[in-house]
């Protein structure tokens, strides 16, 4: 527990700065959402940070409703923040990613971007794409994606744990926690959690898949 209130306390410590240079939602969230054919849906933005990407959500066709889920209250500041000036509508909640305050089956569409991989153990993880099939509805989809040794700045070719450093105004650096996935090893955890992989891509170095929720019966 103290390992994941670390990353929450990193967070909450560079949220304004992290925030501001995270301006524009990635394209693969773009085309993943555009995909969609909804009507009256829940969008969830897990791991929402400034809320770039459930701003997207909170204006696509046919979703009615968007939640954005941060450990980092710091970060969910900035979100509401952006929602104010840009005149979106978000429901915006502190939670864990590896034990969501969300309903069963209550999720159509979700986006699960750079964030899986700040959870420090194999174990957490799990239980976060766990979570995410419970609260995926029957039809629902979530794009999920973390950093791989595919990045050109990694020369490993099998998944391992580092910190990034994050270099504040004025100098200041802070250490961030990150599981660097190897592209097998996505697909290992994937098959081993209760989601059903439907298709996956690497793109910029990072690992996209494009899960569904488990079957009634299958959790």
């Amino acid at each position: 527990m103290n390992r994941r209130r670390a990353v929450r306390d990193t967070y909450d410590r560079i949220a304004a700065h992290f925030a501001s240079t995270r301006e524009y939602a990635w394209p693969e969230v773009e085309a993943f959402l555009a995909d969609r054919d909804v009507e009256r849906a829940v969008g969830l933005d897990l791991g929402c940070g400034n809320c770039r990407h459930a701003q997207l959500l909170a204006e696509s066709t046919g979703i009615e409703r968007t939640v954005g889920l941060d450990v980092s209250r710091g970060l969910l500041e900035t979100g509401r923040e952006r929602a104010r000036e840009r005149e979106f509508d978000v429901a915006l909640v502190q939670g864990d990613a590896a034990t969501l305050p969300l309903a069963d089956d209550s999720v159509d569409v979700a986006v699960y971007v750079a964030t899986l991989h700040h959870l420090p153990t194999r174990a957490t993880r799990l239980a976060s794409l766990d979570e995410l099939a419970r609260v995926l509805a029957p039809d629902g989809r979530a794009l999920v994606s973390v950093w791989s040794t595919a990045h050109d700045r990694f020369d490993e070719t099998e998944g391992f744990d580092t910190t990034v450093e994050w270099t504040l105004p004025g100098g200041e650096t802070v250490d961030r926690f990150y599981h660097i996935y190897d592209t097998a090893e996505f697909e290992r955890d994937l098959a081993a959690s209760d989601l059903e992989l439907l298709e996956w891509e690497l793109s910029s170095g990072n690992c996209y898949a494009t899960v569904a929720g488990a079957e009634p019966g299958e959790a």
